[in-house]
């Protein structure tokens, strides 16, 4: 049985769900409790297939600003991302700009490519909603997200299939990543045998 290990980083602005949205995928239960967090993991394996395990360790990151400059320590070896905003906070969706970036140049697959990342629009089982589905696709098609979806952790809409399509977008780049791995290993190992026969030849 092969098994797969991903880090996950869920990031996104304080209070648009991130906690809730662990807390509902882990356990398939809901919590509104709001608590300060600055970098949890928690653990998921997925029998994905008869042949395959995935162990996921699900990263919740800090959204305060304060805690910003830790990043980097977190977003380390990284291999996918949970970027989530609130429909009903159009603060969270404007931010998202500013996780982005931070995200690609702070997290990057072993080749030097962004992690793959799907944008969630969270709370949309609110009236209040303030950002539209055409904003929130135009902004992930200009912004290098895979795909985006709309979810409800309180009515466990998209929870499960947002993982799912995530973990599946992870193991979809993995055999690229590693067929430019094995060249650039083959590059360094040739240049050293350049170099030794010249040595060898003065």
């Amino acid at each position: 049985m092969k098994e797969h290990v991903m880090k996950i980083l869920i990031v996104g602005n304080a209070k648009v769900g991130k906690t809730s949205f662990v807390h509902r995928y882990i356990s398939g239960q809901f919590s509104s409790a709001y608590k300060t967090t600055v970098g949890e993991f928690r653990v998921k394996v997925l029998q994905w297939s008869d042949k395959e395990t995935v162990r996921l360790h699900i990263w919740d990151i800090a959204g305060q600003e304060r805690f910003t400059s830790m990043t980097r320590v977190y977003y380390k070896a990284a291999l996918g991302c949970v970027l989530m905003f609130d429909v009903t906070d159009s603060s969270s969706f404007l931010r998202c700009h500013q996780w982005k970036q931070d995200l690609d140049t702070k997290a990057t697959l072993p080749g030097g490519a962004p992690i793959p990342c799907i944008l969630l629009a969270n709370k949309c089982d609110l009236p209040e909603r303030v950002v539209t589905a055409d904003s929130i696709a135009e902004f992930s098609k200009n912004n290098g997200f895979f795909t985006w979806m709309e979810t409800s952790v309180r009515d466990n809409r998209n929870v499960d299939e947002a993982m799912r399509r995530l973990v599946q977008e992870i193991l979809s780049v993995q055999p690229s990543e590693d067929q430019l791995l094995s060249s650039q290993e083959d590059s360094v190992d040739l240049q050293s045998h350049d170099a030794t026969k010249r040595q060898s030849c003065c």
